[in-house]
């Protein structure tokens, strides 16, 4: 494998370690205090920016790999039309070519899907801290039993009141009844 593959399989090997610890189940204090620190530290923003590029790179590299292996799939189908002469050799080469390609074609793939894949896991896991957050703060403010009463408080206000103006309404309408029988 050359280089700058050994450097994609490696780029693999760490979104794989990173999407790990995305969804490790960890206490919500500790994975606040993770992304946090993801968010605000000015070398992981860096070392982001950096990996972007790298990703850029590895988006050529996975053309390269596209075309090399529709190439070497062309070439093989060639090399099955001629009919009589058989090289084991050649065979043998078109074969590991054949499978030289797919395997870079594999590999460029699978990192370029897996970082977007772990971009939108990343941002499905702030969401869901910036959602508990808002959830411990607003059942922190005001406790939900002195709502409650409140609550039931002012219901029994307004219905007393209700019945009161119930009452005064049927007053009134007696009499005016009375004053229409007269």
């Amino acid at each position: 494998m050359t280089l700058y593959y050994s450097i994609v399989f490696a780029l693999l090997v760490l979104e794989m370690a990173m999407f790990m610890v995305l969804i490790v189940p960890l206490p919500f204090s500790a994975r606040r205090k993770l992304f946090r620190f993801l968010a605000t530290s000015e070398i992981v923003g860096r070392i982001n920016y950096c990996i972007r590029i790298t990703f850029i790179f590895v988006a050529v590299l996975f053309i390269d790999a596209f075309q090399r292996m529709i190439k070497v799939s062309k070439e093989t189908n060639l090399g099955d039309y001629h009919q009589g002469y058989h090289d084991l050799r050649n065979e043998t080469n078109y074969h590991a070519k054949k499978f030289y390609a797919q395997r870079n074609v594999y590999l460029t793939g699978f990192t370029l899907f897996l970082s977007l894949i772990l971009a939108r896991t990343h941002s499905l896991v702030l969401d869901l801290i910036n959602a508990q957050e808002e959830l411990v703060s607003s059942t922190s403010g005001a406790s939900h039993s002195d709502d409650i009463a409140t609550m039931k408080k002012q219901m029994a206000q307004q219905q007393a009141e209700y019945n009161r103006l119930t009452d005064e309404l049927a007053q009134a309408k007696a009499a005016v009844s009375d004053k229409k029988a007269d």
